[in-house]
C-alpha cells in the first residue's frame, strides 16, 4: 500500500520549467460525466469527483483550463451517436490546457506547454488505420470536461501563441474538420468560391479559413442576424434558406451561372440536393454532418460530367490539426466564440449547444 502510495505521489509531481521547483498536483478532481442506467438510451450529465491519474511511459498530465462543445455532444447525450456499450463517460471531444507533469520516456512535449487533444488519439498522419475510430475522445474514450487529463504524448498539439485556451479549445473538432474539407481533401486555391451552410463552429471556421485563403464565401442560414455577422467576417454571398428554399438558384446566380469550387456540407440529406446542385466543374463537396439527418442520394452520373468529387469528412488526423495551426498563427485567424460558461455551470452550456441560438463556438472554462 505504501509503495503504490509513494509512487503515485512522485508521478504526480512536476518540475516547474522555468524555476526547477518542485509542485506536488492533487490526487482528486472534478469531473463532468454522462451516466445512464444500462447501455443504451438517454445520457443525463452529472458532477462527480474522480481520481487523478498518474501519466505513465509516453504520457502527460494536463490542467484543462478550457473545453468547447460540438454538435456530436448533443447526438450523443440523446443516446442517438455510436459509443458502444457504456454506461457512462467523460463527454466532449475539445479541450485546451497546460503540461504539469509528464510521465518516462516523454519527448515531444514539456511542463509548462499549451496543448490542445487530438479528435482521434490515433490518427497521427495519412489515411486512418483501422483501430482509429476506436480513439475518439468523448466517445469511445473518456473526453475533456474535467479539471485533468492523462494522454498519450502523441495524442496532442501545442496551441498557437496568438490564441487563448478558450479559443485554442474551439479548435479539435470543428476546426480540424473544417481544414481538412477544404484543403486536405479540397485543395482549396486562391480565388475559389466556397458554399457554407449554417454558422455553426465547422462552417464559421471554413469562413475564417476561406477568406484567409483568398477565397470567396457564399454562406446560408435561417437568421438574418447571422448572416449579417457571417458578413462581417467577409461572406460576400448570403442566403437565408427559409426565404429562398430552392437556395441552389442564388447560388447559381452568384457564381454567374457557374457553381461554386467548395461544399462544407453540414445538413445531411435535406440540404445534400441543394449543394449538389451548387457545385460547379471539378468542385468538391465535403460529406460531414446530419443536422438535418444523416443520408441522401450522390447522384454518380452528375458528378462524372461535372468531374466533382465527394469526401467523406471525419475530423481529420494530427498532422491536419499542424496544418491547421501554422494556418492559424500565420493569418492571426481567431476562432469565433460565442459565449463562456464557467466550469459550475456546464449543464447551461449543453442546453446552449441545443438550442442553436449561437454563432461560432461555445467553450467552459475550467
Amino acid at each position: 500500500m505504501w509503495a503504490r502510495w509513494a509512487a503515485s505521489l512522485v508521478a504526480l509531481t512536476a518540475i516547474n520549467a522555468w524555476g526547477g521547483e518542485m509542485t506536488t498536483l492533487p490526487t482528486t478532481q472534478k469531473e463532468y460525466r454522462l451516466v445512464r442506467t444500462g447501455t443504451q438510451g438517454p445520457f443525463t450529465l452529472k458532477l462527480v469527483e474522480a481520481a487523478v491519474r498518474s501519466p505513465g511511459p509516453h504520457e502527460v498530465l494536463v490542467k484543462v483550463h478550457a473545453a468547447s462543445l460540438n454538435r456530436r455532444d448533443i447526438f450523443l447525450m440523446q443516446g442517438l451517436y455510436p459509443v458502444g456499450p457504456r454506461d457512462s463517460l467523460v463527454p466532449l471531444s475539445d479541450g485546451a490546457g497546460e503540461v504539469v507533469a509528464v510521465g518516462s520516456g516523454v519527448k515531444r512535449l514539456h511542463v509548462g506547454d499549451r496543448v490542445a487533444a487530438i479528435f482521434f488519439q490515433k490518427w497521427l498522419r495519412g489515411r486512418p488505420s483501422p483501430d482509429v475510430l476506436n480513439s475518439a475522445l468523448g466517445g469511445q474514450l473518456d473526453g475533456m470536461l474535467a479539471q485533468y487529463v492523462t494522454l498519450n504524448e502523441h495524442g496532442l498539439v501545442t496551441l498557437p501563441s496568438n490564441l487563448s485556451y478558450e479559443e485554442g479549445a474551439t479548435l479539435p473538432c470543428a476546426g480540424v474538420t473544417a481544414w481538412n474539407g477544404l484543403f486536405t481533401r479540397g485543395h482549396l486555391q486562391k480565388g475559389d468560391t466556397v458554399l457554407l451552410e449554417g454558422t455553426g463552429g465547422v462552417s464559421t471556421f471554413g469562413l475564417q479559413f476561406a477568406v484567409a485563403a483568398g477565397a470567396k464565401v457564399i454562406i446560408t442560414s435561417s437568421h438574418d442576424s447571422k448572416l449579417e455577422e457571417a458578413r462581417k467576417l467577409g461572406a460576400f454571398g448570403t442566403i437565408n434558406y427559409k426565404k429562398v428554399p430552392d437556395w441552389e438558384k442564388s447560388v447559381r446566380e452568384l457564381t454567374g451561372g457557374v457553381g461554386v469550387q467548395e461544399v462544407l456540407e453540414v445538413g445531411g440529406k435535406d440540404s445534400l440536393p441543394h449543394a449538389l446542385a451548387s457545385v460547379g466543374p471539378g468542385g468538391h463537396i465535403a460529406l460531414i454532418g446530419g443536422l438535418g439527418g444523416f443520408g441522401g442520394d450522390v447522384p454518380a452520373m452528375a458528378l462524372m460530367m461535372a468531374n466533382a468529387t465527394v469526401s467523406g469528412i471525419y475530423v481529420g488526423s494530427r498532422a491536419d490539426f499542424e496544418a491547421m495551426n501554422a494556418f492559424i498563427q500565420k493569418h492571426d485567424v481567431k476562432p469565433i466564440v460565442s459565449r463562456v460558461f464557467p466550469f459550475s455551470d456546464a449543464k447551461a452550456a449543453f442546453d446552449l449547444m441545443q438550442s442553436e441560438d449561437f454563432f461560432g463556438k461555445i467553450v467552459i472554462r475550467m
